[in-house]
């Protein structure tokens, strides 16, 4: 019964960071001078983001910035991603990309990202396979950024 209670209030907090994050996404920004070509859309759904690196003389991500519409796991993802990136190389960041992407499709055990903070809610979505593009979009769209 207490395995149960301490679930229910750990579900909860997930719930609570991934609401925080949707009502008030980080790094959040209007990105109407990108392109369409910038623009990444999750048919199945409707969510779509256009996401903007920016990288420091240093050759290090400054900041990691999106804007467009999605639902609650869509906008809360790529807020609590945009946040994980600041200062990372371009090489660290596809790396730490393809952990997550391993972990959404079940190829690695979401337990690997309990070291990441916050982003660790997002390893429960693999539960629920309808919501992995959702999850992941801000992902595949920071992917191609880093291909430019």
């Amino acid at each position: 019964m207490m395995q149960q209670q301490g679930m229910g209030q750990l579900d909860d907090l997930y719930m609570e960071i991934i609401l925080d994050h949707y009502k008030s996404p980080r790094n959040k920004a209007d990105l109407s001078h990108l392109s369409d070509e910038n623009l990444h859309e999750n048919p199945s759904c409707g969510d779509s983001i256009k996401l903007e690196v920016l990288v420091g003389e240093d050759g290090r991500i400054a900041s990691v910035r999106f804007d467009g519409h999605g639902c609650a796991i869509s906008t809360a993802s790529a807020s609590l991603m945009s946040e994980r990136f600041a200062g990372k190389t371009p090489d660290e960041a596809r790396e730490l990309i393809g952990v997550f992407l391993n972990v959404l499709r079940g190829e690695e055990p979401a337990e690997t990202l309990e070291e990441w903070g916050d982003l660790a809610v997002l390893g429960g979505v693999v539960q629920f396979p309808m919501r992995v593009k959702c999850a992941t979009l801000a992902w595949h769209a920071l992917e191609k950024a880093l291909e430019g």
